[in-house]
């Protein structure tokens, strides 16, 4: 799995520089989709906001929920996304955002969605995909926390990047308490041990911290401060009711990553790193066992010379 900072590169690198430069748009290599995939909480959806704030960049919603009921029929679905397209090239740069996109590529409806309409955009997405050329700062990001549920070849087509959102590590975990506590008027004291808070916190999201973090941190214990200090017992109670993220969804995601074609592109580059590696440490051996064998011939013969002359 790729770090935060990884993430962070990874953004800026397919949204924000793309989006914000005009020349870095045209130069650079085009990236008309972007996918966020990871578990719940993770801040998929605050990375959009983020995209959106750093470029002032203007948000379209096309998410199943938000669409349900809206424009219904062949002919109000085309209208609608030629609409959305159109104004979105008009204000640009413009970021068009799918939540939940695996509903859009759904292998099996679900019962309780199949009112929704969750996959009317299908068919319609590549070819509007195709309508935007080189000129146009249009960026199509979608998020998921379930990949695994949509059909994987429709959905690698129209999502050409894929970006795994990790879980926060110890390092972002402890700096993720000090500010969630701080931001939300509370104080660091000696009696918050914030390291354990981020030893204990292992599996949890971002999301979890926060919510966390805003259930301790209420308006009558907030007025208790300065006789009753933080303590980490505090959060933790919180903590405890939440269901954090375990390792095998986290390997799910891993599996799933594996069998995409930016997934299978990268094992196949690893496995031929490797194999140059062994190939380079084969030569290296062979090259000596041969400097060795000559050197031991030269030794026969030498002694050989030597019991001539005795």
């Amino acid at each position: 799995m790729p770090s935060l900072t990884d993430v962070k590169q990874l953004i800026a690198l397919y949204g924000i520089l793309p989006l914000g430069s005009q020349s870095v748009h045209e130069k650079a290599p085009v990236v008309k989709a972007l996918l966020l995939a990871g578990p719940e909480g993770v801040g998929k959806k605050m990375l959009i906001h983020a995209l959106c704030t750093e470029t002032g960049a203007n948000l379209f919603n096309l998410s199943a929920t938000n669409i349900a009921g809206k424009y219904p029929g062949k002919a109000g679905l085309q209208m609608m996304l030629h609409m959305v397209f159109k104004v979105a090239k008009q204000l640009q740069p413009s970021v068009i955002w799918i939540g939940d996109t695996e509903k859009t590529f759904y292998k099996k409806v679900p019962k309780a969605e199949k009112e929704m309409e969750p996959k009317r955009l299908k068919k319609q997405l590549p070819k509007m995909l195709k309508s935007l050329k080189i000129e146009d700062r249009v960026l199509l990001v979608g998020t998921t926390k379930r990949p695994f549920d949509a059909d994987l070849k429709p959905l690698s087509r129209v999502y050409k990047k894929i970006v795994l959102v990790p879980r926060p590590d110890y390092a972002s975990r402890f700096v993720l308490w000090k500010h969630f506590i701080q931001e939300n008027g509370g104080c660091l004291s000696k009696p918050l041990n914030i390291s354990c808070l981020a030893q204990v916190s292992d599996g949890y999201t971002q999301g979890h911290i926060l919510k966390a973090v805003q259930a301790v941190l209420t308006e009558r214990r907030l007025m208790q401060l300065n006789k009753k200090p933080l303590m980490a017992v505090e959060f933790l109670t919180c903590l405890a009711k939440l269901n954090p993220v375990y390792k095998e969804e986290e390997e799910t995601f891993k599996a799933w990553y594996a069998k995409t074609p930016l997934g299978k592109a990268r094992i196949k580059s690893m496995a031929e790193n490797e194999d140059t590696g062994k190939g380079k440490g084969k030569g290296k051996g062979k090259g000596k066992d041969k400097g060795k064998e000559k050197e031991k011939k030269k030794e026969g013969k030498k002694g050989k010379k030597k019991k001539k002359k005795a």
